[in-house]
């Protein structure tokens, strides 16, 4: 009887993924992208699941005026601030996309922003090894015309640095 429930249920599961993957690839692909090599996924799967302690891996940064709340592009940015700039005053955040070791939680990441040579705003990041993918997206103040920069910082650490021009 017990293996008959678990033929069952084995029978219901996998149908169920066919069922699944017969919707994805009836969707519509939205870009072709090539595939990882085997040592890469490894990898990335080893320091997601053991690599407790040892930080965040910062994969994406950008200037963004709009970010998705929902449907497809849920949590992704929609509309990048191109090298053309963004007007003062412009609601402005700045999307992040971590890899995180499953079960951390980091927070001494901050976000600071600067015109010139000079720090106008500092602002702290808190980001969880909740799944593959942990998206922040940070307001950033930039009032004044001139050259302006957004960095990511782990402690002292530059994780990267997005230039803009404020008009």
């Amino acid at each position: 009887m017990k293996s008959l429930i678990n033929g069952s249920v084995l029978c219901a599961v996998l149908g169920m993924a066919t069922v699944a993957g017969a919707q994805e690839a009836a969707a519509p692909a939205a870009e072709s992208v090539k595939a990882p090599s085997a040592d890469a996924v490894r990898e990335t799967w080893n320091y997601f699941y053991k690599g407790q302690g040892q930080g965040p891996v910062l994969v994406e940064a950008k200037l963004c005026t709009e970010v998705a709340k929902d449907g497809p592009n849920k949590y992704e940015c929609t509309a990048e601030v191109g090298p053309e700039g963004v007007k003062a005053n412009t609601n402005v955040m700045l999307w992040q996309s971590y890899l995180v070791p499953q079960g951390d939680s980091i927070d001494d990441i901050t976000v600071q922003v600067k015109q010139g040579a000079t720090v106008r705003e500092t602002k702290d990041v808190k980001v969880k090894g909740e799944g593959w993918r942990a998206r922040q997206w940070t307001g950033v103040r930039l009032p004044k015309a001139g050259a302006w920069t957004v960095t990511v910082m782990r402690g002292d650490q530059v994780l990267k640095e997005v230039q803009v021009k404020v008009l």
